[in-house]
């Protein structure tokens, strides 16, 4: 009965259960070849690495689901950047009113996506590339040229390990009490994003409106004649997508101690997010994949990047290369979802 309950979850969930099978590979082999592998100091900084575009990822994620794209993910963390970059500093006070200001901006983006998708009726790739544009307009108001400043403590903290962490505020006895040193080389980053992906994506992927973004992507007429709310899941979804990509810029200024509206930037983290999104196993065409299966892409995209380093690669076939994974990770789910005639069968 197990057994035949995991062959079932495996073909439900194919494309997770292969990005993960991929990730393993990638990223032990990495570790494996490193001259400093599995080390806390080679984790912490792949983390570092990595941090950023598993939360756009995400947020590309949620309009994936309902069967579209967001091209303004990148802009919407570039601006969120810069803001960050001005705000998160002073007092403790003022720099949690800096990040939550820094977040709500990013969810109010989102938000404005949402109604012009919904009541503008107009496609989400269109909508959103006009968008990224005011976005990466008003960073650039924000920060006209790279620069700011992050608290020094707050960037180290959480940038580092659980013991920097906790040396850091005094915490656990700067680090060395015995409960804390089983966790002490666990990079900060990680935790990161695991709890904002334990505390936002969960409850919202359970919640009546999380399965109304599937129930979108897989039928929206069908959906519609069962009388979920497909406006407000739709604005929902964008509004947590920008809340998503602040979380990306948030850490960004966080980790560079700084602001830049870089258009380029901006224009490659939105590529790679979608590149994220479907090496995860979610189906650009809507209704199947998860926030989870991202993650494990954008890990799978920063490993391969990470073998540039000890593979001595020129960095200059870097682009070539994601782009001959997107095309192939596409071109597979492309043909499982063909494949089947009735997307619901996908869950059953």
């Amino acid at each position: 009965m197990r057994q035949g309950r995991l062959t079932r979850w495996f073909f439900q969930n194919v494309g997770l259960a292969s990005a993960l099978l991929l990730f393993a590979v990638l990223f032990f082999s990495y570790n494996m070849m490193h001259p400093r592998g599995f080390s806390a100091a080679v984790a912490v900084q792949n983390a570092n690495e990595t941090a950023a575009i598993a939360f756009l990822a995400m947020a590309q994620t949620l309009p994936v689901l309902l069967g579209g794209l967001d091209l303004s993910v990148g802009a919407v963390m570039t601006l969120t950047n810069c803001i960050a970059s001005e705000l998160v500093n002073g007092s403790p006070a003022q720099i949690l009113l800096g990040v939550v200001a820094t977040l709500l901006s990013g969810a109010a983006f989102g938000l404005m996506n949402g109604l012009i998708v919904v009541y503008g009726r107009i496609q989400p790739i269109i909508a959103t590339l006009a968008t990224g544009a005011i976005a990466i307009g008003l960073a650039l108001l924000v920060r006209p040229k790279p620069g700011g400043d992050v608290d020094g403590d707050l960037g180290w903290a959480l940038t580092n390990s659980v013991w920097d962490f906790a040396d850091t505020y005094g915490i656990a006895g700067g680090g060395d009490a015995w409960w804390i040193r089983p966790f002490a080389d666990i990079p900060v980053p990680v935790i990161i994003v695991l709890l904002v992906t334990i505390l936002v994506w969960v409850p919202f992927r359970r919640s009546v409106t999380g399965r109304t973004v599937y129930a979108i992507g897989s039928a929206e007429g069908a959906a519609f004649m069962s009388g979920l709310p497909i406006d407000r899941a739709k604005i929902a979804a964008f509004t947590l997508g920008g809340f998503f990509a602040a979380c990306g810029g948030l850490y960004l200024a966080i980790q560079t101690s700084s602001g830049n509206a870089d258009i380029q930037q901006a224009g490659a983290y939105t590529l790679n997010s979608i590149a994220a999104v479907v090496l995860g196993g979610t189906s650009l065409l809507g209704g199947v994949g998860s926030a989870v299966g991202s993650l494990i892409g954008a890990g799978i995209l920063r490993v391969i990047s990470f073998y540039f380093r000890i593979l001595d690669i020129d960095p200059l076939l870097q682009p070539l290369i994601e782009g001959v994974v997107l095309l192939v990770a596409v071109s597979f789910g492309a043909i499982r979802t063909l494949r089947v005639k009735n997307k619901l069968d996908l869950f059953r």
